[in-house]
């Protein structure tokens, strides 16, 4: 059960090491692009080029695709970024278990967006945890665990694919374990819980009045997906690459603190300075600073407040 590239290959995974898979849970085909073209999720193309019958339900409870699930008596039911919850019958059978490969070190950053958080947070490290599936969502008691640097250049793209990898590796050494009993499940510690809510469009705007190094973090936290943004001179702009100066300011966040053909910096918090590297005004396509500043007819002007 699983939607997006990062549940791809798990599920190619465990065909190839000759798990028998009765069959694959993903959601519906969603139109894509400016043409909305209706397009097949990266685990349903998988599960068609392997001959799996694939379940669709728009919601999964009280679905035919539910019952069609239960009807097949699964082993295991194995979860990867699947989209919605799971009721309880469905969870009751497993003959051995419901298991989740889920993209964080739990009991921290439960919920739909833990790699956006960790990045977003300055995080020095995060990691795939595989567990029990409950009812209450991400709670279950841990099987295994493994860590993962992030370094200075990921982004949430870079980061979904290396735990991808990381998750697909850890189940195969985790559910011959399992299956065999030699697992002694972890409870979570409650006290240790922190969250992760999928990220709202009002939050993909950035905050200039927060330090150079955490805005740095929240541009790769958003990147390439749902990207954040600021309004410079009034503009709308998503925010592709930024770098953090190694110098300090006293103007105040937003204000431009300097500018030639090929250079960009803004003032944030703290006194740092950010320069913009990469950057999508509304209506235009992606632009280095150098272009965007060769065809920008508005005037920017150093200690001015150009960005809010």
């Amino acid at each position: 059960m699983g939607t997006p590239k990062f549940s791809a290959p798990i599920l190619q995974s465990l065909i190839d090491h000759d798990y028998d898979v009765l069959a694959v849970v993903t959601q519906p085909d969603r139109p894509v692009g400016r043409k909305h073209v209706l397009t097949a999720s990266p685990v349903k193309k998988v599960a068609v080029a392997n001959h799996l019958e694939v379940l669709q339900p728009a919601k999964l409870s009280g679905s035919p695709e539910l019952a069609r699930a239960i009807d097949l008596a699964p082993d295991l039911i194995v979860t990867a970024a699947f989209g919605q919850f799971l009721p309880t019958k469905l969870l009751k059978a497993a003959k051995v278990a419901a298991v989740n490969v889920h993209a964080s070190l739990l009991p921290k950053y439960r919920g739909g967006a833990p790699v956006h958080y960790a990045i977003m947070n300055g995080d020095e490290e995060t990691g795939v945890s595989i567990m029990f599936m409950e009812k209450k969502m991400d709670a279950g008691d841990v099987l295994a665990q493994r860590a993962i640097p992030i370094t200075e250049q990921d982004d949430v793209g870079s980061m979904f694919d290396k735990l991808s990898d990381l998750g697909r590796d850890l189940l195969l050494a985790t559910l011959p374990k399992l299956l065999a009993g030699e697992i002694t499940p972890v409870k979570q510690d409650e006290k240790l819980v922190t969250f992760a809510p999928t990220i709202k469009s009002n939050e993909e705007r950035v905050d200039l009045n927060l330090s150079a190094h955490l805005i740095d973090c929240k541009v790769r936290a958003l990147r390439p997906f749902p990207t954040a943004h600021i309004y410079l001179n009034g503009v709308r702009t998503k925010l592709w690459q930024v770098r953090v100066l190694d110098q300090t300011t006293d103007l105040k966040p937003g204000q431009l603190v300097s500018k030639d053909k090929h250079h960009l910096a803004i003032a944030t918090g703290e006194h740092g300075v950010l320069a913009i590297d990469e950057l999508q005004p509304a209506g235009k396509p992606k632009l280095s600073v150098t272009d965007f500043l060769n065809g920008s007819t508005d005037a920017l002007t150093v200690g001015e407040q150009v960005a809010e």
